[in-house]
């Protein structure tokens, strides 16, 4: 199975998928650490991550997966979201919360 097979089982098979560095009990770095936090503020408490610092090919294949460059990553429902600060501003706006809902 490739990694991008890999990736796209990841996000098909959880409803609410956050590819970070580090896990949400210890993220490491604080964009990660945002993007947890949101989640959990708009009430998503079981939610699957994917930790990219401890698999490089996955760290690239969601890159290439997303056409996106950064980390961290949100899909609801097999979408792509995006990172921290759009995380941030659909947070914000009460956007994200109707997604998650």
């Amino acid at each position: 199975m490739s990694v991008q097979d890999t990736i796209r089982d990841q996000v098909t098979q959880h409803k609410v998928v956050l590819y970070m560095k580090g896990t949400p009990q210890f993220p490491q770095c604080g964009f990660s650490a945002n993007a947890a936090n949101i989640l959990r503020a708009c009430g998503v408490t079981d939610f699957f991550s994917v930790n990219v610092l401890a698999d490089p090919e996955i760290r690239q294949g969601i890159k290439e997966f997303s056409s996106w460059p950064t980390i961290p990553q949100l899909y609801v429902n097999g979408q792509f979201v995006g990172g921290s600060d759009i995380l941030t501003e659909l947070y914000q706006k009460g956007e994200l919360q109707k997604l998650l809902a």
